[in-house]
């Protein structure tokens, strides 16, 4: 489901379709070109292919997984104040999308102003019920998130460190 904001707030994006935001960010790669776009496949695909290839699912898992990833990076992003903290499922997700570093400091560079989005987790998952807040949030900032994806983990969350600024 895609929902689209009349006026978006400062800071916002217009849309809230994972799979847009993510094919947005193409223009803005400037590293390892020929590597990330050699296949002809969208950012979207590439991603979702490359969560294929290293983990065992199917087509539709690693889709609600990477899409759950872009929401969570996008929701941190928009809100840097918020500490926010993924389960174990949507993490797969967001390591891909840092791991492929051209498409991660694309990200970076389109809808964080071009500055950095570290990730320094602790090494102990919190156990507070971070990960059902933040699914809670990001429902609340309109996004349409995969309940089954927030509530699996429930409350063994990732070990992010919101001490960190731009950290995630």
């Amino acid at each position: 489901m895609t929902v689209t904001l009349e006026q978006p707030a400062p800071g916002r994006t217009l849309t809230r379709d994972p799979k847009e935001l993510l094919n947005a960010v193409a223009p803005h790669i400037a590293e390892l070109t020929v590597n990330v776009f050699d296949s002809g496949m969208s950012l979207w695909d590439r991603e979702v292919a490359l969560l294929l290839r290293d983990h065992t699912m199917v087509r539709d898992m690693a889709e609600r997984i990477l899409g759950n990833a872009v929401i969570y990076v996008m929701g941190s992003i928009e809100n840097p104040d918020v500490h926010l903290g993924v389960g174990k499922l949507v993490d797969i997700g967001v390591h891909q999308l840092i791991l492929d570093t051209p498409v991660w400091w694309g990200i970076c560079r389109l809808y964080n102003g071009g500055r950095f989005k570290h990730h320094a987790p602790f090494i102990e998952r919190r156990r507070d019920g971070l990960c059902l807040r933040t699914g809670d949030f990001l429902r609340s900032q309109g996004w349409a998130i995969d309940e089954e994806l927030w509530a699996i983990d429930g409350t063994d969350c990732s070990p992010c460190d919101d001490k960190v600024p731009d950290s995630h």
